[in-house]
């Protein structure tokens, strides 16, 4: 399974999976019932600056990871600023932009088969309620490692563009994303199949 798992020995490697996971969620749930003003904007980006400024991680990462989700932060700012106004615009741009970014702390800090053991551990309470912890469980670790792995192949495909001299168009960016999107989907169809996962 693709994964974006970076090695390291900071606070965020060494922090199990499970609370690791609870404690993002808990600051994405936080970020989530923000007010949409204008003083509301910064506290996400304060909120990710910390997370990231913790040794093993960084600015220079925190960067990239939100130079890998622009289209996404554009898009999402435009259709705030077509029907919402600048003031909302801005602050639910900034919250959508933070969660993608924590997610893709969770993901380059744990393990996926760390992840999906810790969430397999919750759920076996619920087995008797026919719920599959295994399932539940693989369907999660994609999940989150979906948004960062799109948003590096959104960058991929904006470089490859670059490369060959074309200018940035949201026409011209949306074939060749779906196309990449698309093929990351069927390729993690068949290894799942390939498992015995159906």
């Amino acid at each position: 399974m693709l994964t974006l798992y970076r090695p390291g020995d900071g606070p965020w490697h060494r922090l199990p999976a499970g609370p690791k996971a609870i404690l993002l969620a808990v600051l994405v749930a936080g970020i989530s019932v923000l007010p949409a003003a204008w003083w509301t904007a910064a506290i996400p980006v304060v909120v990710c600056a910390a997370c990231y400024a913790l040794p093993g991680l960084g600015m220079r990462l925190l960067l990239a990871q939100v130079v890998a989700v622009r289209w996404i932060v554009l898009v999402t700012l435009a259709g705030q600023l077509l029907f919402l106004g600048p003031e909302a615009a801005v602050a639910n741009t900034a919250r959508v932009a933070a969660v993608v970014v924590l997610a893709s702390l969770l993901a380059i800090t744990t393990r996926v088969t760390d992840l999906m053991d810790a969430v397999e551990r919750a759920l076996r309470p619920l087995a008797r309620l026919r719920v599959d912890p295994q399932r539940v469980a693989l369907l999660l670790s994609v999940t989150v490692n979906a948004l960062p792995v799109l948003a590096r192949a959104a960058r991929e495909v904006r470089e490859a563009q670059r490369a060959r001299g074309q200018r940035p168009s949201l026409r011209l960016f949306v074939v060749p994303f779906l196309v990449v999107a698309l093929k990351h989907a069927d390729g993690l169809g068949e290894a799942l199949t390939a498992r015995g996962v159906r």
